[in-house]
């Protein structure tokens, strides 16, 4: 897989390469970053590599140490657990000013993305899955009124978007979630902002619950500076 040849994009293009493969736990915690393997992969200079780990460590998500190498870094709880304070307050306030600016239009590109949720539910694909799920929550945003919303939750959420992929096989959890979406998004569509901001804090906080039992289960994955 080449990159493209214009300089300046390349090193944005390996940071959200890297970025996608660790949140997606393709890399898994701990793991190194090993600068020829990638260069080799996306046919590139080690320049644009090193400068997109360089931002990615700065995002918490890789360790660099000295004479030694770069590690994706281990989840940390801690972060993630203030990633969902921000991300509560922030989509709480959001999906109520969504479901008092609704329109049609809107209804109806949050029932085709629940159409293709429902369907990858049934079919087992997880990280499609998990791609239409951002795309809810981003498009609520948008319909909000305030478009650069979501930018601020990405940038909150990163270490919770790690633990949702460990959160993701388990269970019914799914189908759970699927159902606390369709809450959400008939609360908006019938322009009732008190129920669409309950509906949004229990999937918030049911989700969050699933994420805590994880890292007891899976202490690994985790930072130990949270236990």
């Amino acid at each position: 897989m080449a990159m493209q040849n214009r300089a300046p994009q390349k090193a944005e293009q390996v940071y959200e390469f890297l970025r996608r493969a660790i949140i997606m736990m393709e890399i898994a915690p701990g793991d190194a970053i090993v600068e020829k393997d990638i260069c080799a992969q996306l046919d590139i200079s080690r320049t644009p590599v090193r400068e997109a780990v360089q931002k990615l460590a700065e995002e918490g998500l890789v360790n660099v140490v000295p004479h030694s190498g770069s590690y994706v870094s281990r989840i940390s709880y801690q972060v993630a657990e203030e990633g969902f304070v921000i991300r509560r307050a922030l989509e709480i306030e959001s999906v109520r000013r969504a479901a008092l600016r609704f329109t049609e239009p809107g209804g109806q590109e949050l029932q085709a993305i629940m159409a293709r949720m429902r369907d990858l539910v049934s079919t087992g694909q997880l990280d499609s899955y998990i791609e239409e799920d951002d795309a809810l929550h981003s498009a609520l945003a948008r319909m909000s009124g305030m478009p650069r919303i979501w930018k601020f939750i990405t940038m909150a959420k990163v270490h919770l978007d790690r633990m949702r992929q460990l959160s993701a096989p388990v269970p019914g959890h799914l189908a759970m979630v699927t159902e606390q979406h369709a809450a959400i998004v008939a609360a908006v569509g019938a322009g009732k902002a008190d129920q669409a901001e309950l509906a949004m804090r229990i999937h918030l906080e049911s989700s969050f619950e699933v994420m805590t039992r994880l890292y007891q289960e899976k202490a690994s994955m985790f930072s130990p500076e949270d236990r």
